[in-house]
């Protein structure tokens, strides 16, 4: 059984005259996320601005109709928070927690790669991700480093619920980043969770050794070396990761963990993450290997300047418009 957005927003309706819109903090798809701060209180947060007639065009509406109401129903020490949203014939507007300490993606790039430590400390905080997700039946499919955030903390954020969707079986949508896609998505043989454990496995590799294990400018070779599942390790890759890696791509689901009888203790379990007190982790308790460095609340200097569009949107006509009724 699937479920689908559409019907009535779960998210709380805000009005848009109640923000100053400032820079652009990233660009995607159908729009563009700003930094903007809420004239009455102060506070900081980041409008995810869509392009209405884009969603339509690219067929996407139940795709952004469930962004929204998943992110409305979910609450999360490491997953982006979402205050409400607005429209206009134009456009939809999420406001969501500006997260001031940028990507992952930036950082893990700046520096070449991450050592075991700060590989646990930042993979630990995913797993717990998804276990929350999975445990509302909500699958992701669209880990990569640039849609992890990291706050003014040290801790990580999950931000982009674009593909995510509430499902208690399996479903047929092809989605994600090819270098990041699970065989079975491939395959086209329905998936669910354990596509996420997939991902994970991608990111945890990714992590220690700097790059993807699937690499390739070509797609289509992307592809074939997923199916082959031949994964190699730099001769500096942590052994105790390694172990974990391989564990996680697995093509039969009945050997891949996080989709055992056990679930993710099998994860959490695992001796790469020895030592690592989770309750400690959830409380924010441990000491983070890196803290952005940000000059206050709504500093944006963690993030690559992006010019302005300057092409125009255009309307979309009332009887056209699916989000009307929202």
């Amino acid at each position: 059984m699937e479920t689908e957005g559409g019907g009535t927003s779960l998210a709380t309706r805000l009005e848009l005259e109640s923000y100053e819109i400032g820079i652009t903090l990233g660009t995607g798809s159908f729009g563009r996320v700003r930094i903007a701060k809420e004239k009455k209180t102060g506070k900081y947060v980041a409008v995810k601005i869509l392009k209405k007639a884009e969603i339509i065009k690219m067929k996407q509406v139940d795709h952004i109709m469930n962004e929204n109401n998943i992110l409305a129903s979910i609450d999360h020490p490491f997953i982006i928070s979402m205050d409400g949203f607005t429209q206009d014939d134009k456009h939809l507007y999420l406001v969501i927690e500006f997260v001031r300490g940028g990507e992952m993606f930036t950082y893990l790039r700046g520096i070449g790669k991450f050592d075991a430590k700060q590989a646990q400390f930042y993979s630990s905080q995913v797993a717990s991700m998804f276990e929350y997700l999975h445990s509302k039946n909500i699958i992701y499919r669209d880990l990569k480093p640039e849609n992890i955030l990291i706050d003014h903390l040290g801790y990580l954020k999950l931000t982009d619920f674009g593909f995510a969707k509430i499902v208690e079986s399996r479903t047929y949508t092809l989605c994600g980043t090819p270098e990041y896609l699970a065989p079975e998505m491939l395959l086209n043989k329905g998936h669910g969770k354990p596509v996420d454990w997939w991902t994970f496995g991608i990111l945890l590799y990714e992590m220690i050794a700097g790059i993807d294990p699937f690499s390739d400018e070509d797609p289509m070779l992307i592809y074939q070396k997923i199916l082959k599942g031949k994964v190699k390790f730099p001769r500096s890759f942590d052994k105790n990761a390694k172990s974990l890696v391989k564990h996680l791509l697995q093509a039969d689901l009945a050997k891949r963990y996080g989709n055992l009888k056990r679930g993710v203790k099998d994860i959490k379990g695992h001796r790469f993450y020895n030592g690592l007190n989770w309750t400690q982790l959830l409380k924010k308790e441990i000491d983070p290997p890196y803290i952005p460095p940000t000059k206050g609340e709504g500093d944006t200097g963690c993030f690559s300047p992006y010019p302005d569009s300057d092409s125009e949107t255009p309307a979309v006509k009332e009887s056209e418009d699916p989000f009307l009724e929202w």
